[in-house]
C-alpha cells in the first residue's frame, strides 16, 4: 500500500518515515527531550542517537511492511523532522482498528500542528488503510493532547488505570476513540 505524502501545514509535509531518518529523528528527540519527558517511556541514551534511531526504525519497518504500523513523520521545509505520528497495532479483520501515538517538537508544539497532522492520518487511516476506528491515550494530565484529540473528533470512552510506565511510573491513562467508517470490514 501506498500512502501519499501530505502537506499538512505550509511548509510541513507528512509522510511515510523512511530508513534515512535516523539522524533527524535523533536531532529531532534530543531536541525536545525536556519536553517529551513527561509523555514518554524512559528512554535510553542510546535512543537519542542515530544509531539508537536507527535499530529502532529497522524495527518499525519491519512491522510497517507486515501490515501493523504506519509510521510517519512531520517534515518542515527549513527545520527537517518535527513531530511524528503512528498507527500502532493495526488489526484487521471484524475490528478494523489502530492505536493513534503522536509526538510534536517542543519549538512547534500550541500551534495548530498536532491537530493537523491527527486530522490528516485519521483520513489515511479511512480513506487509504479502510480503517473503522482509531483510538489513542493520554496520561490524565496530558491536557495539550486531550484538545488535539476532541478538536479532531475523539470521544472519551473511559479511563486505564495504571495503563503505561510512562517517565518512571505506572501512569493512568484516559482513552478515546474516533469512528472513522462504518461500513463492512472487507
Amino acid at each position: 500500500m501506498i500512502i501519499e505524502p501530505r502537506t499538512v501545514t505550509p511548509g510541513v509535509v507528512l509522510r511515510l518515515v523512511a530508513a534515512d531518518d535516523a539522524a533527524d529523528l535523533a536531532r529531532a528527540y534530543s531536541e525536545s527531550r525536556a519536553h517529551l519527558r513527561p509523555w514518554e517511556p524512559r528512554r535510553s541514551e542510546e535512543f537519542f542517537t542515530a544509531g539508537g534511531q536507527a535499530a529502532r526504525l529497522a524495527e518499525l519497518l519491519d512491522l510497517s511492511r507486515a501490515g501493523r504500523v504506519v509510521p510517519w513523520v512531520l517534515v518542515d521545509e527549513r527545520e527537517g523532522i518535527v513531530g511524528a505520528v503512528n498507527l500502532n497495532n493495526v488489526v484487521r479483520g471484524a475490528f478494523h482498528s489502530a492505536s493513534l501515538g503522536y509526538w510534536i517538537s517542543a519549538g512547534r508544539a500550541g500551534r495548530g500542528l498536532g491537530t493537523a497532522a491527527v486530522e490528516a492520518v485519521c483520513r489515511a487511516a479511512r480513506d487509504e488503510l479502510g480503517l473503522h476506528r482509531v483510538e489513542a491515550g493520554t496520561v490524565t494530565t496530558n491536557a495539550a493532547s486531550q484538545r488535539v484529540l476532541a478538536k479532531c473528533g475523539f470521544e472519551r470512552i473511559g479511563t486505564a488505570r495504571d495503563y503505561l510506565h510512562i517517565d518512571g511510573a505506572w501512569r493512568d491513562h484516559y482513552l478515546f476513540q474516533r469512528i472513522l467508517d462504518n461500513r463492512a470490514p472487507h
